[in-house]
Order: structure tokens, then sequence, then C-alpha cells
């Protein structure tokens, strides 16, 4: 042999057995462990009692992916599962499914990422993992695209929306199949919710509770660790669950709430991002809308992903509906909705999105936390889950609820849904909707109502602009409007004004006569029927109430016209008392007016601030006459009466701290025996500086004060109560004496 030849043939065999010696090596340090667990597939095999699912899993095209590396749990039935679901269908093996079936079978019990049974129960949130939390998890399983039908009838090639319509612009991403979730219930996460097997067995009654249950099916062997993922053996064959908006579509007893979403609250939106995807997946040229749904409502019934505040908010919590039967629900939008409304039609949009939303949750409402789980208007669900269910689902996305009843929303209930629901009171309604709605719908608070038509407010010049989004004010008889933020205060001022907070039911009749504190601290009056605020009073008016409805937290009153405020000073409201001589205010009238806290222009009084709650305590003419007999005002020697001008700097400082110390300050106090007896502060204040007080024993139809020197003064009832702007004035049998020191 050559010799080269040689040397080549030697050269190739000590390079073979280097190769040889290098994998080796290789091997034994990358390759694969013989004591490795096989992949899901392979176990499924190993374990003998599969057979129909291998079937299953290779019809549906998915040997490969369960064969291979991966990060998978597989909720796996076993054969005697299949038996029964072959049993249930009328058939015998998997031959007899499609293919789409068993994608179904497979997809939908196989969950994105390994987890034992210990670990489901657990929530993977975006600061790491929250013990006891989670009841669901994504699978592989979603719908796609879908045939639907619009409200107008056309029909179109859809997906649904896999976020919630927050800004009518993110409700769909490109990308996100909105893949379903598979509820299952573990005992730590059961007893982490404080929940129990009755609140399993409340939808599935039929399965035994065992603490490890996926729906309704039990895990028989759970944690078979495998290369790619953990089996978990169930004793049933699962299909996906359909969503809220799925089930609602394919049960015809609750078909007149759907209807209520599909006119109303839905749109088709064309999306060229997914028309294009569709495109290159079928080859067909149909445009692909988004199903959304409208941003006044809490959530989108058709997105799987939750909240998606955090990436998988879905595993901890769901939506919950409450949806009532067709004949209950009718009848309530008859009754109720339509009562003085023709058609749905007419109804604004915002009524049908607060009924719906009425049932609507963003949480899970489990069976025995009825009460404590808030709908998206912050109220519980009102229902019994022993009566007034009559259907009870958990879904790919929620929980269903079909009840025999509709949920008693607060804004429909309480004193707001009079106006509310009347479309006279549009006016009304969207000044409490600026500020008060929250207020008023309190139930455990009551009300009574006075009611503002748009008439009314209309006829004094008040409007809404709705190019501006502002109130604005034309004087009646007059072209000239005003628009400004000042038009709604005066208006919010007015509106409060008919409000009045009456937990004793002070106003439940009309038919007597008496004082009532109004909801901003100003004070009405009402006799017979009528009602005077202190504009009306200015004005020479009284509102006459023209009829009454009651509501679960009080009733509203129906008035011919408005409660105003004053626009007087509380100065000129004084003189306007006791102008005439034969009055018992004239002669603290003289002493305002010859004062040096008086403004003969404006009607001001000095320390009296606009905007702050006032009462004034006047003494009759006789106590004015005692209290210069007693050297504290100034007197006419001549005469004896009360000197109404001094001009003496020590006289004028007299009256000035007379009238001051019979001015309560920041306070409004009339005799119900509403507010508190005790001390109250005066504007009056000492050489030091120091405010005082006047002590106020408060009764109804009694006010006693008493003073510096224990001395009494009783407010006269007949001659009192005289409203002011934002003050109240009395009249009192003797003078208030004060202690300067």
């Amino acid at each position: 042999m050559n010799k080269i030849i040689q040397k080549c043939l030697l050269f190739l065999t000590i390079a073979v057995l280097f190769t040889n010696c290098r994998k080796k090596a290789f091997d034994e340090y990358y390759g694969r462990p013989d004591n490795l667990a096989s992949p899901i597939y392979q176990q499924l095999q190993t374990k003998g009692n599969f057979k129909s699912l291998l079937a299953c899993i290779d019809k549906a095209g998915y040997k490969a992916t369960l064969s291979a590396a991966g990060y998978w749990t597989l909720f796996a039935p076993n054969d005697e599962a299949f038996q029964k679901f072959f049993t249930d269908r009328g058939i015998t093996d998997v031959s007899q499914l499609d293919s789409g079936t068993c994608r179904q079978i497979v997809t939908y019990s196989l969950v994105y990422n390994a987890f034992t049974k210990a670990r489901l129960g657990d929530y993977q949130a975006a600061t790491g993992w929250v013990a006891n939390s989670a009841f669901k998890r994504r699978t592989a399983y979603y719908s796609g695209f879908y045939d639907d039908t619009t409200n107008a009838g056309q029909k179109v090639k859809a997906l649904s929306s896999n976020r919630n319509n927050t800004n009518g612009n993110n409700y769909f991403v490109l990308g996100d199949n909105n893949n379903k979730y598979i509820p299952y219930f573990v005992d730590n996460f059961v007893s982490g919710r404080a929940l129990s097997a009755t609140d399993y067995n409340y939808f599935y009654p039929g399965t035994t509770y065992t603490g490890f249950n996926v729906i309704d099916a039990k895990v028989v062997n759970p944690d078979a660790f495998a290369e790619n993922g953990y089996i978990q053996e169930i004793d049933k064959v699962l299909l996906p669950l359909p969503s809220l908006d799925q089930y609602l579509a394919s049960n015809p007893q609750f078909s007149e709430f759907k209807k209520l979403f599909d006119k109303y609250m839905v749109q088709f939106v064309l999306n060229s991002d997914a028309t294009s995807r569709f495109k290159i997946l079928t080859g067909a040229n149909d445009n692909v809308y988004i199903k959304t749904f409208s941003t006044s409502l809490a959530f989108s019934p058709n997105n799987e992903n939750f909240l998606k505040l955090q990436d998988n908010d879905a595993q901890s919590n769901s939506w919950t509906m409450f949806v009532p039967k067709n004949d209950v629900l009718t009848d309530y939008i008859k009754s109720v909705l339509l009562e003085n409304y023709t058609s749905l039609d007419q109804l604004p949009l915002q009524i049908i999105a607060d009924f719906l939303n009425a049932h609507m949750f963003q949480a899970a409402v489990w069976p025995s936390k009825f009460a404590t789980t808030n709908n998206f208007q912050g109220e519980p669900a009102r229902f019994d889950p022993k009566t007034d269910i009559v259907d009870k689902k958990i879904l790919s996305n929620g929980i269903f609820y079909g009840t025999s009843k509709v949920q008693l929303a607060n804004v429909f209930t309480t004193v707001y849904g009079k106006p509310y629901l009347d479309p006279k009171y549009l006016l009304m309604t969207r000044l409490l909707d600026q500020n008060l709605r929250y207020t008023i719908t309190v139930p455990t608070l009551k009300f009574t109502l006075i009611m503002m038509s748009d008439a009314v407010l209309r006829s004094y010049g008040y409007d809404y602009n709705s190019l501006q989004s502002q109130w604005q004010y034309t004087a009646p008889g007059t072209s000239s409007t005003t628009v400004s933020t000042a038009i709604r205060d005066n208006l919010q001022r007015i509106l409060a004004t008919h409000i009045i907070l009456t937990p004793r039911g002070e106003l439940d009749n009309l038919n007597g006569s008496g004082i009532v504190e109004t909801l901003n601290g100003e004070y009405i009056k009402y006799n017979q029927g009528k009602l005077i605020s202190a504009g009306s009073q200015d004005s020479g008016y009284a509102v006459t109430v023209s009829g009454t409805k009651t509501a679960s937290n009080g009733r509203v009153y129906y008035a011919d016209n408005l409660l105003t405020f004053s626009k007087k000073t509380i100065g000129n409201s004084i003189v306007a008392l006791g102008t005439a001589t034969t009055s018992n205010f004239n002669y603290f009238t003289q002493l305002l007016k010859g004062s040096l806290l008086f403004n003969a222009t404006t009607g001001d009084i000095l320390g009296v601030s606009p905007g702050v709650f006032y009462t004034v305590y006047v003494p009759t003419n006789t106590a004015i006459q005692a209290a210069a007999n007693a050297g504290l005002l100034p007197k006419v020697a001549a005469t004896g009466l009360p000197n109404f001008a001094p001009t003496v700097q020590a006289e004028r400082d007299l009256v000035t701290n007379f009238i001051q110390y019979h001015i309560l300050n920041k306070n409004t106090l009339v005799p119900d025996g509403v507010k508190p007896s005790g001390a109250y502060e005066t504007l009056y204040k000492k050489l030091s500086g120091d405010p005082t007080t006047l002590k106020v024993t408060n009764l109804p139809n009694s006010m006693e004060i008493t003073d510096d020197y224990s001395r009494k003064a009783n407010v006269i009832i007949n001659s009192s109560n005289n409203l002011a702007d934002r003050c109240v004035i009395h009249l009192i049998d003797n003078y208030l004496q004060y202690n300067p020191n």
C-alpha cells in the first residue's frame, strides 16, 4: 500500500476516534438525561388509559406540540371519561368526531404554562405570586373569526373585541386571540376566598366537590410530571365554555336583555388589519368587523381578558352578569323606564346603559357573596340566590345568573329617578349629574326633592348650551345671553335649595307649616302646600305644589315655580323688615342704618361676608329701649329714646358692639331642634381679640339664647324665621349683653 494512503487512513481513523470521543462527551454533558420524564404525549401513551384522548390529539393536529419541548398543563380526560362522552352523543369512538370538535377538546384542556395543583390556586401577578387567589387559566383555545349579524340585519364576518371599550379606541389588539379561560376549583382558593363546597355545588349540583375540580369534572390523578409540563387526569371530557356574550345569544328566554345590547350598545367596526389577516389565512376577501360594546358599559361581554390591568388578571377574577327573564324585563321597561316615554328609542342612551350596568359586575359574584359584592354602580346584588335565580352558569369569561326579577338600581328607585326618567326634567337631571347624583341616590338617606321642570327653568332664562358645554342665561324679555361658569354656580345653588335631607320625614306632609334646611344650608318655609325661599319671598311669590310621588329614599314634589336665592344683602333684608315704624324690627333697623357697620349704598354690613351663613337676633323695640336705659346703647337725653345716629366715637362703638353681638357667625339656626344646643360664635370680639359666644338652646318651636351674663332671651316664633341671603333673621324678646373682657 502506498505510504501516503497509509498515512491518510491512519489520520482518518484517529479523526473518527477523536470525533466519537468528543460526541460522547458532548452527549453526556448536553444530551437528554435517561431519567428525564418523557413529554406529555408519550406519557399518555405509557399510561395506557388515554387512548381516546391520544386519538383526539392526533386528529386535532397537536401530536407534535405535545411531543416536543414546551410548558403546558393538560387537563386530560381518561378513556372512561371519553366513553361517557361518546354515550351521551350516541357515538362509539373518536373516528365519529370531526377535527374541529377534537381541536376544541384538546385546546380547551390545554393551559399555557406548567402548574401543579398547589400553584393553580395562586395568581401570577406582575409583582409575583399572590397565594390562594386564582380559579382560571388561559387555554390554547380561541373562537377566532365567526359569522354574526348587525342590528340592521347585515351578515358580517366578525371577531370579538379582546379589550373593554374604555375610550372608543382600545377595544381590539391585533395578535391577541382572545383565548378562553378554563375555570377550576382548588381547596386553597376556595378557602382563601371564604367560599365553600356550597358555592361550587350551586353551579354543579351533580358533581362532588373534592378540593380539585375543573368545571364539573374531578381531578382523579393530579400532578403527573412530564418533560413539557404537567398532566392533571380528569373524569370528564370538557368542551369550551361560551362567553357571556355567546351564552346570552344562545338562550331565547333572555333575548329581550340581549336586544338592549344589540340595538343600543353594540357596533361592528371594520378593521383593515383583521381583514388582511383573514385573507392570508383563508384566501377569502370578506371584510372583518370587530364586535364592540359601548364605552358606557362596565365591560365588554365578549372580552375574555377581564380588565387587562395586568396581563394575567383574568386568573383571579371575572365578570358577572345578572339577566332578567323576558317577561320580567318587559314589565319593568313598561312600568318604570317608559313611565314617561313612549318607546325605548326615545330614552337617553345613558338610561339604557345605567339599566344594563346595574346588572353587570366587574367581579365574580359567588352565591354566598351576593350582599357583599358590588356592581359597576357600587351596589350589591339585590337577589336571593335561593328564590330569584332561574339559571346559573360559570362561563369562560364570567358568571351568568338568569333572574326572575330585575336589579333595583338606585338611579331608578331613589328620588333621583323621578327627574332622570322624565323628559320634562332633562335640565334638572343634567344639573344633578354634575354634583349631586351620588348624594341623592344613597338608599339609606331620606330626601325630599322639589322638582324643577325644563319649562320653569327656561322661563327664568336658564338653559344648557350644548355647543359650548356650558350653562347659559338669557334675561327674560331680552336677547342678551350670557354663557359662563357663574351661571352654572347659580343654578347649582338653586338646585341645592330644592333638595332637603329629611331623615324624620319632615316634609312627608305639606299641609301644616314649618321651616327646613336645604342641602346647601339655606332654609325654605312651607305652609299649606306652598313653599317659600329667600328669593321667592323677595319677589313676592310662593311656589305651589301640584303633586307628589314616593321613591325608595323619600319623595318628590312637583312645583310650578323656582325656589330662588335672595339677591339682597343681609343688611337690606333687615331694613326691609324694620322700615315701618310699627314694626318690631324698627329700632334695630334704625341702629343699623345709623351705625358705622352699614353701607347705605350697597346695604352691606361690615364683617358680614358673601357666601357665609349667619343668624341675626333682633331685639324688639321694647328690648332695645331697655338696653339704652341700661347704658348699653346711647340715648337721646331730651327724649330718653335710643340715639340711632350717635356722633361720639364711644357711643358709635356701643352700637357696633351691640349689633355684632346679636349676629351669629358662620351658622344659621332656626327653632326646629335639629341643630344641637350649645355655644355659637358671634361677630363681636373681646378686647383680647377672642370671639364671644352665645349659648343657644334649640328645641322644636322654641329657642332660648343666653348671653355672657346668663341673661336669657327667647325667639318670638310668629315674627321669626325671616329668610335672607344665607341667613335667618329672628325677633327676640330681650337684648343680649356681652362681656368685653
